[in-house]
């Protein structure tokens, strides 16, 4: 842990700028050492980077950060449509990898990825942060401590009201059925979230649409996973959409002794886009511990025969915080832990997304097999 872990962010648009380079300096035995850039948005420029990070140096190539025998990690955090290929070279470089969701466009880009990185004996880690998000923690919580009993249902929901299309951002455009649309954005964080609880589901039934009146991306998904567990079966359903101006519970779930409701989303990324960023791992300083009133709802049935009754009461939230993942993956490096979220898992999110698309097109369920 003397010498840290020199790591290059490659991309300084809004996943390099909000959820990496901040993170990454945040955590002691990482230093960011590099920054990618050569954007001539003023947001995301050499200058811009250079001032938010001056101990940092701006590269203006991908090839200049493979090159370099200082760097041990690259961060990929490019559109979509690039994570094969820069990752690919990553590897091939000897450098350990993080990319950004998804891992890549297809189960066959992600199984070659996972291939080259074990014979090349490298940490390839799919960056799943929304796993560090308070709901998802909270629901880990319940579900370890079977405060609910046994799970019978879950809903997730992330709601957005964007009912015009943005302009010049690579994440509305590419063509209905494109890997830039909602189901390859907001679809890796909560297909990841469901596996991250339940494992590998069993079943699949899906809805990938266009929903709003000029669109050039799918803009909503309703995805149903079936989980089996314990012998008894789960139903997981998933939904995002750019036309929900009041948005739905962000987390619901259903168990035999209970339910769990949770309104609102983490904290973490509204704050860093108001330029908040997050104190030292090592620091007492607090990360946005999520005030009482903003609590999920614990409902429990205190007497089950009839009438029932029911106590509702707030539940404290386990606070989120994406310095663990980062934490996590620098342990992986130095071999002291084992990665929290494997590239197996990257590699199944992207293999349940592809049958999403099967399912949505052929209207029907269908069973789920990973190669």
């Amino acid at each position: 842990m003397s010498t840290p872990i020199r790591t290059a962010v490659i991309g300084y648009g809004f996943a390099g700028k909000i959820f990496h380079s901040p993170f990454v300096s945040a955590v002691p035995g990482l230093e960011l050492s590099a920054i990618v850039t050569n954007s001539s948005i003023p947001a995301r420029s050499p200058q811009t980077a250079a001032e938010a990070y001056p101990k940092a140096r701006i590269l203006s190539t991908p090839e200049e950060a493979f090159a370099d025998p200082n760097i041990d990690l690259i961060v990929v955090a490019t559109p979509n449509s690039s994570h094969f290929e820069i990752a690919t070279q990553a590897l091939k470089a000897g450098k350990h990898v993080v990319v950004d969701k998804p891992l890549a466009t297809s189960a066959e880009s992600a199984l070659a990825l996972i291939a080259g990185a074990k014979s090349a004996g490298l940490v390839l880690a799919p960056f799943h942060n929304r796993r560090f998000d308070i709901d998802t923690l909270t629901a880990k919580k319940l579900v370890t401590e079977s405060t609910l009993g046994r799970i019978v249902s879950v809903t997730a929901h992330y709601d957005r009201y964007r009912p015009l299309v943005r302009p010049n951002t690579w994440k509305e455009s590419g063509g209905i059925g494109s890997i830039n649309g909602i189901l390859f954005d907001l679809g890796p964080h909560l297909v990841d979230q469901a596996i991250s609880l339940f494992g590998a589901p069993t079943h699949i039934t899906a809805s990938v649409r266009a929903d709003r009146d000029v669109t050039d991306i799918d803009d909503a998904i309703n995805i149903s996973l079936i989980f089996v567990v314990g012998g008894k079966p789960i139903r997981y359903d998933i939904a995002a959409s750019m036309l929900a101006s009041d948005p739905a519970p962000r987390l619901r779930m259903h168990g035999t002794l209970g339910s769990y409701t949770k309104q609102g989303l983490d904290p973490q990324e509204a704050a860093l886009l108001g330029g908040k960023r997050p104190p030292s791992l090592n620091s007492q300083d607090p990360w946005l511990p999520e005030p009482e009133t903003s609590w999920g709802t614990l409902t429990l049935g205190t007497k089950l025969t009839e009438p029932v009754e029911l106590s509702r009461n707030p539940y404290p939230s386990v606070t989120g915080d994406y310095r663990l993942y980062y934490a996590n993956v620098r342990d992986a490096i130095n071999g002291t832990a084992p990665l929290a979220i494997p590239a197996e898992d990257g590699y199944r999110v992207v293999r349940l997304l592809e049958l999403a698309r099967e399912s949505a097109t052929q209207k029907c369920t269908l069973p789920i097999t990973f190669d």
